[in-house]
């Protein structure tokens, strides 16, 4: 969700009226020429008709012919220097135009056209430039998409033939095998259990994500303040992070207490998907996770800090890909079905946020949060 400036639709059209207005009246070249070519010939067959009476009647005959093979001369030259500017202002951009066509025809969409004039073909040629990036940009989008497409499927398939192929595997051992002991039974009764929520997970943050893909997710937005916010939501996830012995620590450092408008439901499970992450990677012992809320500028900002192995610069740019994990194997655990960041950053953006991360190997990583601090119009005020 992008906002712009309430303004910004009246100063765009305005811009927009007078761009076209300009270009309207610089594009009428053929229109001019075109009245000024009926005005001239009646002009110069009047202007003829008079030089010859003038001629028959004070010169004679020889004079006439004369002066008519001159007019002829003229003509010519006129008429030569007509088509030469009209095979260079007409001919030849209609031409380039024609191969242009061709190539969009044929599927290459990278081509584009010098217009050489300032007339109504140059602005049908910057159209046409105009239009054949367009077509490049989208042929570029969707080769993309369909790279992710297939990227997709390939890890949907995997990441669900995994759990699948245990739970047959188990189940198969059990029918199979009727002396297997009770403590057997229950423990490959916990494993089909815990891949049926992974199954079940991973269905659930697909479908979260496709609706993200195509803005279908509704968003219940709260005007609230951001420390009150944030403090309870801090309490509640330290008594999670005590349970399994994590260090935690939370800092206000806000002077004031500005209001933000987000979707609290949308904003905890962003914070948790992160949290899950330094968990799942962070050391078995001694896990230390700190988060401190502060403002930049007009943002709130939230840093959550820990401690873990931390991401090499190659992997960095790649953390928010949909299914992307650090780890190379892709190994499946019951924590992580490798969408939690892409959906976060997802959500973020499309409140007006922003998610920023910074990392050192060996030391730890830093994500960082930031929302728009909200703002009372003047409207709201008179109301």
């Amino acid at each position: 969700m992008r906002h712009r400036p309430p303004n910004f639709k009246k100063n765009h059209c305005c811009a927009v009226e007078i761009e076209c207005g300009h270009n309207h009246n610089h594009f009428k070249e053929f229109h001019r020429l075109h009245k000024s070519f009926k005005f001239l010939r009646a002009i110069f067959l009047v202007f003829n008709a008079i030089i010859i009476y003038l001629l028959f009647r004070w010169a004679g005959l020889k004079v006439i012919g004369i002066s008519i093979a001159a007019l002829i001369i003229c003509k010519e030259v006129i008429h030569l220097f007509f088509l030469g500017s009209l095979e260079k202002r007409v001919l030849k951009p209609i031409d380039k135009l024609q191969n242009g066509f061709v190539e969009i025809a044929r599927g290459n969409y990278d081509v584009s056209i010098d217009p050489g004039c300032e007339n109504e073909f140059g602005q049908l040629i910057r159209s046409f430039n105009e239009m054949a990036y367009k077509l490049r940009e989208s042929e570029k989008t969707n080769l993309e998409y369909e790279e992710n497409r297939k990227n997709l499927i390939a890890n949907i398939s995997h990441d669900l033939k995994t759990p699948i192929t245990s739970i047959q595997g188990y189940i198969e051992m059990i029918m199979d095998n009727e002396l297997v002991p009770p403590d057997k039974i229950n423990q490959y009764l916990k494993t089909i259990y815990n891949n049926t929520n992974y199954m079940n997970k991973l269905i659930d943050d697909l479908f979260l994500f496709s609706k993200l893909d195509i803005d279908k997710v509704d968003f219940h937005y709260e005007i609230m303040p951001v420390r009150a916010f944030m403090g309870d939501l801090m309490d509640e996830l330290r008594f999670e992070l005590e349970e399994i012995d994590a260090d935690f620590r939370y800092q206000d450092k806000m002077d004031q207490d500005p209001s933000v408008s987000i979707d609290g439901k949308r904003m905890h499970q962003v914070i948790k998907n992160i949290l899950g992450n330094a968990i799942k990677y962070g050391p078995p012992t001694d896990l230390k996770i700190s988060v401190e809320l502060f403002r930049q500028d007009n943002m709130a900002c939230l840093a959550i800090t820990d401690n873990g192995p931390g991401i090499s610069p190659d992997k960095l740019p790649h953390i928010f890909n949909r299914f992307y994990r650090i780890d190379n194997e892709r190994s499946k655990d019951f924590m992580s079905t490798g969408l939690g960041l892409a959906i976060s950053r997802e959500l973020i953006e499309a409140q007006g946020g922003k998610i920023l991360v910074s990392s050192s190997e060996k030391t730890g990583s830093c994500f960082t949060i930031c929302f728009p601090i909200y703002s009372i119009t003047e409207n709201e005020v008179k109301l």
